[in-house]
């Protein structure tokens, strides 16, 4: 004999809304965990400007389970080339360099400037990028591609030796205490770091003064996605379409702006 089980409609609601949670597709992205104030690690916890905007637009996706994770830049890189990741943010467009990646909808315009130390400026006048820089060890963040196959060969015809390390404070610490001559960097960024720097005793000595040396074109940042692997992210298709979605109505409401200036220092 068959007996017919009554559920109460609010149980039945309580199951439809876990039936849908369990549905969510689990989606993870990386997020660079040393470049601050963007993204960057602070006890633990991934942070900054663009965590919190990639974070906003990812609560409005309700179809995914959005998990952000950091990871160093270069390593994330690879990642993407490989197809081990998903996603990550925030590179810039070099689409000819990086065939591998899918870009989302521009987050946020940086600006690259050129910041050298008081010695090289004591020895030579810097007033063209890069024709003045001959010869100079630049530092740049590991993994971090500072222009195209034009400007690349330029560089090297130039004798400018790029040097890589990870990271905004790392470069900046490197740059004062001479172990460089000049850094590549966003302006923020770096403005951010000296700030943490100056307040830190731990940063020790001797640092000299550096100093803003040049502006190099503007950048956008980016998630990119990686176009390797498709039978492992069949959804990638639609996660995009709505992801810059989602980045089109919080340009549109000011949820963007509003982000950037929390983040920013009175």
């Amino acid at each position: 004999m068959f007996r017919t089980l009554l559920v109460p409609a609010a149980l039945c609601l309580s199951l439809a809304v876990s039936g849908l949670a369990q549905a969510a597709q689990p989606v993870v992205l990386y997020g660079d965990d040393d470049y601050p104030p963007y993204s960057y690690v602070e006890n633990g916890q991934l942070k900054g400007i663009y965590t919190e905007i990639v974070r906003a637009a990812a609560l409005a996706m309700p179809q995914y389970q959005v998990q952000l994770r950091p990871v160093p830049w270069k390593r994330g890189v690879v990642m993407l080339q490989t197809g081990e990741a998903f996603a990550l943010y925030p590179p810039y467009s070099w689409r000819s360099e990086r065939p591998y990646v899918r870009y989302s909808v521009p987050l946020l315009m940086e600006q690259l400037v050129v910041f050298c130390n008081q010695d090289v400026l004591a020895r030579r006048s810097l007033q063209h990028w890069p024709a003045d820089y001959g010869g100079l060890h630049i530092g740049v963040n590991a993994g971090f591609l500072l222009g195209d196959a034009g400007l690349m060969q330029d560089l090297q015809t130039r004798k400018i030796v790029l040097d890589p390390a990870k990271g905004t404070r790392t470069n900046l610490l490197k740059l004062m205490r001479g172990r460089i001559d000049c850094y590549v960097s966003d302006r923020l960024s770096a403005q951010w770091e000296l700030q943490r720097i100056a307040g830190d005793s731990r940063a020790g000595t001797p640092r000299q003064a550096i100093h803003e040396t040049a502006q190099l074109a503007s950048q956008q940042g980016h998630v990119g996605f990686t176009v390797r692997q498709p039978a492992q992210y069949p959804y990638r298709d639609d996660f995009i379409a709505q992801f810059n979605a989602a980045i089109a109505r919080m340009q549109h409401n000011g949820a963007i702006r509003r982000i950037v200036e929390r983040a920013l220092p009175p």
